[in-house]
Formats: C-alpha cells, sequence, structure tokens
C-alpha cells in the first residue's frame, strides 16, 4: 500500500468513529474481552498493536486527522455561505459582474476596483473607487445582490467625489495604498506586490492589471478594473 491509500484509508477509519476510543472498541472482539475481562486493557492493547482486527492507528494520528478533515468541512461550510451572490437571479451586467468575482476577491486570487458614477438619494452626483475585497471583509453584500439597495461610493471608501458639493476624499486601504498627487491622475499602489494601478481610460491600467466597463442599467457610468497578484504567499 502506497502512501496515498495509507492516508485514504487512514480518513476513511476517522470518518467512521466519532472518538479514537470508539475506534478502539470496534478492534476488540468478544473473545478479547472473554480473556481480559477488562475494557480498558482491551483498549491498551490495541493501541499498542497486540490486539485488533485491523491496521494500527495512532492516537496522536487519529485525532490530527479528525482535526483536519473538521477544519476541511469548516472551510468548505464557510465558503459556500460567505458567497453571498451565489443562488441569486441576477438581471443586470454589473451584479453579474461582482459576482463572477466573489470567490476570486475573498480569497485574494484577484483584487477589483469598482469605479461607479451615479446619483446618490439626495439627487446628488457622486463618484468614486471602492476596493471590492475590502468592501466584502467589512460589509455583507447581501442587499446589494438581491436588489434592496445600490452599491454607491461612499467618503470611506479609495477615493469619493461630490459633484455638486465638491468635496473630495481619499484614503488607503488594507489591500491599495492611495497616491493621490500624482500629477498625471489618481493612482492606486497594490500592497502585496507594489503594483502600481492606473485608472486613467486613456492609459494602460499597470501589469497584470485590466480594465472593464460595465454596461449597466443600475448606474451612469461603472469600470470594474481586476489586479492579479504575482507574489507568492
Amino acid at each position: 500500500m502506497d502512501q496515498e491509500e495509507g492516508s485514504t484509508a487512514a480518513d476513511n477509519l476517522v470518518t467512521q468513529f466519532n472518538t479514537y476510543e470508539d475506534f478502539l472498541d470496534s478492534q476488540i472482539t468478544t473473545v478479547d474481552l472473554y480473556y481480559l475481562e477488562d475494557e480498558g486493557l482491551a483498549r491498551q492493547l490495541v493501541e499498542l498493536g497486540y490486539r485488533g482486527t485491523g491496521e494500527v492507528v495512532k492516537r496522536e494520528d487519529f485525532e490530527a486527522r479528525k482535526a483536519a478533515i473538521e477544519i476541511a468541512r469548516l472551510a468548505e461550510r464557510t465558503q459556500k455561505k460567505t458567497l453571498t451572490s451565489a443562488g441569486k437571479d441576477l438581471q443586470d451586467n454589473f451584479l453579474k459582474a461582482l459576482a463572477v468575482r466573489e470567490e476570486d476577491n475573498r480569497n485574494g486570487k484577484v483584487s477589483s476596483v469598482i469605479f461607479i458614477r451615479d446619483r446618490n438619494s439626495h439627487g446628488q452626483e457622486v463618484s468614486g473607487y471602492i476596493d471590492y475585497a475590502h468592501r466584502l471583509k467589512i460589509e455583507d453584500f447581501e442587499v446589494y445582490f438581491n436588489g434592496k439597495r445600490r452599491l454607491l461610493p461612499r467618503p470611506t471608501d479609495m477615493s469619493f467625489y461630490n459633484w455638486d458639493s465638491h468635496i473630495a476624499v481619499w484614503n488607503s486601504t488594507p489591500n491599495y495604498q492611495v497616491i493621490a498627487d500624482n500629477p498625471e491622475g489618481l493612482l492606486f499602489k497594490y500592497q502585496r506586490d507594489r503594483k502600481i494601478l492606473n485608472v486613467d481610460p486613456k492609459a494602460q491600467p499597470g501589469d497584470n492589471s485590466t480594465r472593464t466597463p460595465i454596461q449597466t442599467e443600475l448606474y451612469i457610468q461603472a469600470v470594474i478594473f481586476d489586479h492579479i497578484s504575482r507574489r507568492k504567499t
């Protein structure tokens, strides 16, 4: 039996029994109990390999595999739960674009910056750049994917501009450093690989980055920039 087959067999044993004691009990025969007259001693002999009907599995190996399997199950369950776009009947291209990028932004494979220009609830025209991955971590996107609210830039996002009041705000995030004093326009430096994202529509977005205008009925204008980090983690 090779190493992979051995690991699979051990995993099958782990999933079959709730506790290590249950596994030991499964290896004890009625004959063992008749002669030993002590269940505890019988378990010890199985654990040491002197008794038993199957392969020897050490307690630390059993518990380690049990913990690893449980962690994998929880991770899978959490991943499925956190994809708030899953199962939604999305009609608009903008929401579809966010849904396609949600998982990769959550796990760090892609970092998307969303540009939105539209009117807020007061009728004022606002625009700004949103760190999608960061907003996903600090906010429940259920209200956006189910259509109860529209995603709009805020004064706490990477950039925010109110065209009526002329209020302009810039904020760095855990993913991006904002470079606002660049004479050629706003730049964002991705913190992981230090690459520059240029959001000027007349310029190239930068290394490992793309610019995708979204045709949407929800906003006056929407553009998504996607950056793929090449730095090994």
